[in-house]
């Protein structure tokens, strides 16, 4: 729990402490034969077997030997160890990208005729997922607002699956209470997924709280360089067992071995880019919250946010984005204002994916969440004003000093 007393750098640097040792060694040894200290990078498709017994019982699953690049490899074995230590998981199973983790998980939990319960405010492909492509497989979803945890509960129905949560959620930091959700999952005998892309193992750890199953996009910040895609699941070993054999060796979601080594990498820094990160998404969400030019700013960390005691309670830090919604003038609607204020950004890039080295600003409503209809997003609190900020780890007096020269 964040103490209000305590000063979020204090905050920030303990919990970077905590994890930094992790993000250098865990999953990682000097290598047996050459006592090289980085982890191979093995780009070999198949593994030789020493003989037919063991070749049988490998498919039988009883020889702990790889098989086939698609079932495993030891680059991505790797990351997936220190992954689940990140995490504080039994297994990890890392898929080619996010959507393929959330994707491929309902399908392992769901069959045609199951329920899932969402968010209204979440990644517009993951809402496209549910609105669109499940249905045609006969797995329907509700929607609800997620920072009302009753909302759940009136949407449960006999044939429902799982509770599905993404906080703080994407575009509008959003923030449900993990541990009211999970109360009601398990007290009905229901899956509980979470999507941990926003807040990260650095700000969040779900399965502390009762989660079943989290997921990660690692394109973002675990990655944090812009250079590699892919997707994590991590919970019980047999839930990710299940997962694995349904994303990876079913449907042949495989994360590749060289942008698993990519990923790894990336991992070593990342409590040190988040512990700056986060601090200084907390000094913008302040500094924004009182420009004339913005209406409203949404950050956690902020007293005046809806989520702010909630997200204090569950989080380990605030977390490296915000959003903000621009104020109407008499010449420009907020919509306008929103999609030409990239325009005057030199510093901050405009670009889709959060989570990176570089700062990264997007309006959601004509980009991101554009497949999400106009009344959903109203529902879902998206308003057209809207912009969201993925603070990186450039200076954060370099970073104001943009937003200004944008927003006047």
């Amino acid at each position: 729990m964040i103490q209000a007393d305590d000063p979020y750098g204090a905050v920030l640097a303990a919990r970077a402490s905590t994890i930094s040792s992790a993000c250098v060694h865990a999953g990682e040894a000097p290598d047996p034969v050459t006592r090289a200290l980085e982890v191979p990078l093995v780009l070999s498709n198949a593994f030789e077997f020493d003989s037919g017994d063991t070749a049988e019982a490998a498919f039988r699953g009883e020889k702990g030997v790889y098989i086939y690049g698609r079932w495993g490899n030891p680059s991505v074995a790797a990351l997936e160890a220190k992954l689940a230590v990140l995490e504080g998981a039994e297994a990890a199973c890392v898929a080619a990208s996010g959507m393929a983790a959330i994707s491929g998980t309902i399908l392992a939990f769901c069959a045609e005729g199951s329920h899932v319960v969402a968010p209204r405010s979440l990644y517009g492909e993951s809402a496209r997922l549910f609105r669109e492509r499940l249905p045609r497989f006969g797995i329907t979803a509700t929607f609800v607002d997620a920072t009302e945890p009753e909302a759940y509960a009136r949407a449960v129905r006999p044939e429902t699956r799982i509770l599905y949560m993404e906080t703080p959620a994407n575009p509008n930091l959003a923030i449900t209470d993990i541990e009211r959700v999970v109360g009601l999952a398990m007290g009905r005998g229901l899956l509980t997924i979470l999507d941990n892309t926003f807040a990260t193992p650095f700000a969040q750890t779900p399965l502390a709280l009762g989660v079943d199953i989290v997921i990660h996009s690692m394109t973002k910040a675990l990655s944090g360089h812009g250079d590699a895609i892919g997707g994590v699941v991590l919970g019980g070993k047999s839930d990710v067992a299940r997962v694995h054999d349904t994303v990876v060796k079913g449907l042949g979601g495989a994360l590749s071995p060289f942008n698993a080594f990519l990923i790894a990498r990336g991992l070593r820094t990342f409590a040190l880019r988040q512990r700056q990160a986060c601090e200084t998404a907390a000094l913008l969400a302040r500094r924004l919250s009182g420009h004339p030019a913005v209406e409203r700013v949404h950050h956690p960390s902020l007293r005046s946010d809806p989520g702010h005691e909630v997200a204090s309670r569950q989080m380990h830090a605030y977390g490296s984005i915000l959003s903000f919604e621009l104020k109407e003038t008499s010449a420009r609607s907020a919509l306008e204002l929103a999609r030409r204020l990239p325009e005057g950004l030199r510093l901050i890039r405009h670009a889709v994916s959060l989570g990176d080295v570089r700062s990264l600003l997007i309006h959601p409503a004509s980009t991101t969440h554009s497949t999400m209809p106009k009344e959903d997003r109203a529902l879902a609190k998206i308003p057209d004003g809207l912009v969201r900020l993925s603070v990186g780890i450039e200076s954060a007096d370099d970073l104001w000093q943009d937003l200004r020269r944008g927003l006047e």
